[in-house]
């Protein structure tokens, strides 16, 4: 993650636990991380994997 700064849709379902379909799923609906296509790949910069988590914290129960 820290040598590469963009993440395949792979790399992040992995890192997040989610399926590849969420992550697309997520796309379609403008949630979860920003994603930015280049060319015709769907890629996601691990600094807004790690902003969109921050945002999406909850508190301790």
């Amino acid at each position: 993650m820290a040598n590469n700064p963009l993440g395949t849709p792979d790399e992040v379902s992995t890192f997040l636990g989610v399926p590849t379909t969420t992550l697309a799923q997520w796309r379609y609906l403008h949630r979860g991380p920003r994603s930015i296509k280049v060319g015709r790949h769907i890629r996601y910069r691990w600094a807004d994997v790690e902003r969109w988590l921050d945002e999406h914290e909850q508190g301790a129960a």
